[in-house]
């Protein structure tokens, strides 16, 4: 679950460019949907992947379906094996915000083998992407006024006067129904779901609203179906940032190079809590100078967003380090450029309405709730954003089923990071108790996403061939190592 408003944002997928027939279709025909040849563009042009393009007109009030519609656009890329017969592979991204095709592009190695003999399918779900994106104008940097609560209602006021009381349609329940919806247009049968961060709440309703309708699931960095977003996440964030320092400590060759970070890291985080300074760095994306203000938000930012990955998190040991010998930049700059990456990436709008319909209602703001999570390195600032948001924006349909407990003999693969900083392991054991035909993999010093992790696609390609969690052999992982650490500015040990 990537949930942030902007500057405290978390790592996303990269850009894709996607062209799209003209002349939608709407949910209601019974004529197999008509795809068009496009080319999903890496953001860097560094490839270019040929698929086939299409776009669904559906409701945007799923009870008012005479109303006014919008157009869902999506992509298929068609099984090398073009004889196969095997089930096609939804993808439903994370966020709440982030675009299906956009991951895909990113990722598409990582799906190659699954993409022998399975179509991959591309849904950007409503409100992100190129389907009618709900986007606000948060704030990306930290140069902020002081008073953030102002801007964060500010930023609100103006989001909602630009899309009015439309926003309150963009939830997991309006996606349910678009996503069969496209299911049924395309004249498929049992298909597959890989569905990462928050795209595992939309699965697992799937798994309860259209079972006949799945052949095998896979949950990656799964949030378990009672799970408020924003109440456990600093606790989940300081256990996983716990586990990194330890595992350095563990490390002989980070150990001798960081002996004191445990102690190091204290002093960080005493310091720039009331504390800030004035720094110049370089821009990470320029080159040119820029005046960054070292503060509680931007260190807070820094340590949840090295987190997320092992690769990113073989640099903390080093960049707590130069921080606490008085050299901020490094860990500053590290923190902007890993934000700058999501700033068109995440649909902060559509995040809203996900958030703000269906976890900010059961937000437990009680003193006692807030001691506990100010006692953690990100304190309740979230929250409050949130409860700051959710105030004024509106609320949408969220189904009864929503937070029921999962119980399915769906074959489901399970994967954590077991440094994961929010879906940490317990959560998929949570959302695993009710599964039969279930298999929980927990890659050691991992972080959150491991769809591209070691022999991970490998794995999930055979999975979805066989549609067998317990019988499937993923002994591979256990020659699998995180990053290592780095002891210095210039890398890792030889």
């Amino acid at each position: 679950m990537r949930m942030s408003w902007k500057w405290l944002a978390v790592p996303c997928a990269l850009v894709a460019v996607m062209t799209v027939p003209a002349g939608a279709v709407t949910a209601a025909s019974t004529t197999v949907l008509p795809l068009h040849e496009c080319r999903l563009g890496h953001p860097l042009r560094l490839a270019s992947i040929i698929a086939r393009c299409g776009e669904l007109a559906v409701p945007e009030d799923r009870a008012a379906p005479g109303g006014a519609s919008i157009t869902l656009r999506f992509a298929v890329v068609p099984a090398l094996n073009r004889s196969a017969r095997a089930a096609p592979l939804f993808i439903l991204a994370g966020g709440p915000g982030q675009s299906a095709i956009d991951l895909y592009v990113s990722f598409a190695g990582a799906f190659a083998r699954t993409n022998r003999n399975h179509d991959i399918v591309l849904l950007d779900q409503r409100g992100t992407g190129r389907s009618s994106p709900i986007r606000c104008n948060y704030p990306d940097d930290w140069r902020q006024a002081d008073d953030v609560t102002a801007t964060i209602r500010r930023v609100t006021r103006e989001c909602l006067a630009k899309y009015g009381d439309r926003v309150r349609q963009y939830t997991t329940t309006a996606a349910l129904a678009d996503l069969e919806d496209v299911r049924r247009a395309l004249g498929l049968g049992a298909i597959d779901l890989y569905a990462v961060s928050y795209g595992t709440r939309l699965a697992e309703l799937y798994m309860r609203r259209h079972p006949a309708a799945l052949h095998a699931v896979i949950l990656d960095g799964v949030t378990y179906p009672a799970q408020v977003v924003g109440l456990d996440t600093p606790l989940d964030g300081d256990r996983a940032l716990g586990l990194i320092v330890e595992r350095c400590a563990q490390t002989p060759e980070c150990a001798a190079a960081y002996p004191q970070l445990q102690t190091e890291l204290a002093a960080l985080l005493r310091e720039y809590g009331p504390g800030r300074r004035s720094i110049t760095l370089a821009d990470p994306q320029t080159g040119l100078p820029q005046a960054v203000e070292f503060n509680r938000l931007l260190l807070a930012a820094a340590l949840r967003l090295l987190s997320y990955s092992a690769s990113q998190a073989a640099l903390l040991p080093t960049l707590i380090h130069q921080a606490a010998l008085g050299n901020l930049a490094p860990l500053a700059a590290q923190s902007i450029l890993t934000a700058g990456q999501i700033g068109d990436q995440l649909a902060s709008g559509m995040q809203n309405s996900v958030i703000c319909s269906e976890d900010a209602p059961r937000f437990d703001l009680s003193a006692a709730v807030r001691t506990r999570l100010a006692r953690t390195y990100q304190g309740t600032d979230q929250l409050d954003a949130y409860a700051v948001i959710c105030a004024a924006w509106p609320k949408g349909p969220v189904d009864s089923e929503l937070r029921a407990p999962l119980a399915s003999d769906i074959p489901t693969l399970l994967l954590s990071g077991e440094d994961d900083p929010v879906t940490p392991p317990a959560d998929a054991e949570l959302a695993q108790a009710g599964l039969t035909r279930s298999r929980h993999l927990v890659l050691p010093g991992e972080g959150h996403g491991q769809l591209a992790t070691a022999c991970v696609p490998r794995l999930i390609a055979a999975f979805l061939d066989g549609a067998d969690a317990r019988g499937l052999d993923a002994g591979c992982l256990s020659q699998h190592r995180p990053p290592p650490f780095f002891v210095g500015m210039t890398g890792p040990p030889p």
